[in-house]
């Protein structure tokens, strides 16, 4: 679960980029950033000489479930998850939930903005992120950078 986690924290930082532009990119992307997520979390969970061994297994089972989602998620979804992301992390106090939804799909989610602080001089926050896909929901978290063109880039999960 927690490399699924990490993989839709992975998937909205395709979605903060607003890169996604046909099915075979998204599920591309989705099996990158899902490589990504896996890796870091088999990384930080493996110990001493089984640590390559996790680091391998998480970015194995991050690549596949984040090839899952990212085939999951249509273009309207991923633009009202884009349009959502922004506009909380942007304007939204710590603690207040933004909401997205496609009807079409019935898939939805939620971006809530945790905490708010200065790295380097540049304004991050930290948020906790839902995706309900197929009536399945699945909460992850991370912490993103406001760049200087306004847009807000992905920074750890």
């Amino acid at each position: 679960m927690y490399a699924l986690r990490l993989a839709l924290v992975g998937l909205l930082a395709v979605s903060l980029s607003g890169c996604l532009s046909g099915a075979g990119e998204k599920e591309g992307a989705g099996t990158l950033l899902g490589a990504v997520a896996g890796g870091i979390a088999g990384a930080q969970l493996g110990k001493g000489d089984g640590q390559l061994l996790a680091t391998g297994i998480g970015t194995l089972l991050g690549a596949a479930i984040g090839n899952e989602i990212g085939r999951s998620l249509d273009r309207a979804d991923q633009l009202a998850l884009e349009r959502a992301t922004q506009s909380s992390l942007e304007t939204a106090p710590v603690g207040r939930t933004t909401t997205w939804k496609n009807p079409d799909s019935g898939n939805q989610g939620t971006i809530t903005p945790r905490k708010t602080f200065k790295r380097d001089g540049t304004y991050c926050r930290e948020f906790t992120q839902t995706i309900t896909i197929g009536g399945k929901t699945e909460e992850a978290y991370g912490t993103a950078c406001r760049q200087p063109d306004g847009t807000w880039k992905l920074i750890s999960a």
